[in-house]
């Protein structure tokens, strides 16, 4: 099974609401939200992200582990390199709510658990890098250049996914005049989950985006992904130029 994070998803877009919701102080609202995401989801994909959501918003202890357990068996269930990266975060809560119920054998086998599940990632690709630079392929693509997300900002790593839809996203948003590039890219060195990303919004790294201090080396280049509408495109630059959170580089 390949399962690529979509925004446009109807459960991943009531639960970006509630998230919304939440950010501004209605709780209320917002774990109603999560509630009609889970009765909505159709699939263990969608019911993992909900139940992690609605495990998020428990006051309850025992609720809360009830929902966190949910999300993990359904990740499980999937068995998918797309949402293994959240293995360690769910085993983490399930720890920290087995610690708080003074359950000390179930918390340590749940933090080794979560131990096992987080170093680097395994993803075996392919990656993808969205620009609107004119590379050829066998040329290296290195960091130092400038983000297209915070004027002024020149960036330590370079950044790729294994997702096309995300370098597609990339690449409309990246700076310059020439047409969108998505190239298939492979990592010279060793690399790490976006910390940007990673366990911000949802579970580990669904979006399965990395970044390296060492070059990506071009070996070919992808014509097909999801083109955004220019709505779209407007909407993105318009929640980039309000977005004040602060680029970890």
């Amino acid at each position: 099974m390949d399962i690529k994070f979509d925004p446009n998803n109807v459960v991943i877009k009531l639960c970006m609401s509630g998230m919304r919701l939440e950010d501004s102080g209605d709780n209320e609202n917002a774990i109603t939200m999560f509630h009609k995401a889970w009765h909505e989801a159709t699939d263990d994909y969608e019911r993992f992200i909900a139940a992690y959501h609605l495990a998020r918003q428990q006051k309850i202890i025992t609720v809360k582990l009830k929902w966190m357990v949910t999300s993990l068996q359904c990740a499980l269930n999937i068995n998918d390199d797309n949402v293994k990266s959240a293995y360690s975060t769910l085993y983490l809560n399930i720890a920290k709510c087995y610690e708080e119920l003074c359950d000390s054998d179930n918390a340590k086998i749940n933090y080794e658990l979560s131990n096992s599940y987080n170093g680097a990632p395994s993803d075996e690709g392919p990656f993808y890098h969205g620009t609107k630079a004119d590379s050829q392929v066998g040329d290296l693509l290195t960091a130092g250049g400038n983000s297209n997300y915070k004027p002024g900002l020149k960036m330590n790593h370079i950044y790729f996914t294994a997702n096309v839809n995300s370098a597609g996203l990339a690449a409309a948003l990246a700076k310059g005049e020439g047409r969108e590039r998505v190239y298939i890219v492979e990592p010279t060195g060793v690399f790490e989950n976006d910390p940007n990303v990673t366990d911000k919004k949802f579970p580990g790294n669904l979006t399965r985006s990395y970044r390296s201090q060492e070059p990506l080396r071009i070996i070919g280049e992808e014509t097909e992904w999801t083109k955004l509408t220019t709505t779209e495109r407007r909407k993105w630059r318009d929640n980039l130029a309000k977005n004040k959170g602060e680029i970890i580089n």
